[in-house]
């Protein structure tokens, strides 16, 4: 699938480096289409976050064509995020205030794993950051149904360790996940702080990935 954008050619370490080498080095069995799941969130992720992707008249993202029952069911998880929005005053200042698809970079990022330190250089995009205070999230597709489904698919997806590796690249206290239900159309939110049992468990999971990925890599 075609994207513009340059920050996928960088030759730093990303979360989803890290998702590649977990499933090459811990293959499981995959539910679904992930192209599908993939290219519906990239669609979603446009719509909502990088309007001038989207030709409008064509069904187009860039060069990809949807079909007009995902186009349509893409819209209205953007107009139940607005919705939400009205009744959520931090998603308000989210959607009108952050910066979106904003892309960091950390050179010579000190880890440890026990007591072996080394670095890498690592890289991170925003779906939201909010300059003025230091932090940002995710925005998330979901097929669940509950908070409590949207809670287990946190852990189940590895999202809390895709937010610790964001909050660790930027040096941020706290960060948060929007997702929207492809099922019913209902906003799940998970607020995270450092230190707390999902940054903690993120971490985890990532100092794992990131030293296999220093002795396999560099």
């Amino acid at each position: 699938m075609s994207n513009p954008d340059s920050y996928f050619q960088r030759t730093e370490v990303s979360n989803s480096d890290l998702t590649e080498l977990k499933n090459y080095l811990y293959p499981r069995t995959q539910y679904g289409d992930k192209e599908k799941a993939f290219k519906f969130g990239t669609l979603v992720d446009a719509l909502i976050t990088e309007n001038d992707r989207v030709r409008y008249d064509k069904r187009v993202v860039d060069d990809v064509v949807y079909s007009r029952e995902d186009f349509e069911l893409g819209l209205a998880m953007r107009e139940a995020l607005r919705k939400e929005a009205r009744r959520d005053p931090f998603l308000a200042q989210v959607l009108a205030k952050s910066d979106t698809q904003r892309f960091m970079v950390n050179k010579n990022q000190v880890f440890e794993y026990g007591n072996f330190e080394y670095m890498l250089d690592t890289r991170c995009k925003w779906d939201w950051w909010l300059s003025d205070f230091g932090f940002g999230g995710d925005l998330k597709t979901t097929f669940a149904e509950s908070q409590k489904q949207f809670d287990e698919a946190i852990d189940f997806f590895d999202w809390d360790r895709s937010r610790a590796w964001y909050m660790d690249i930027a040096g941020s206290q706290q960060d948060f996940i929007y997702a929207i239900s492809k099922k019913n159309l209902k906003i799940f939110k998970a607020f995270i702080r450092r230190g707390d049992d999902t940054y903690n468990r993120g971490k985890e999971k990532y100092d794992e990935l990131a030293f296999k990925w220093w002795q396999l890599m560099v």
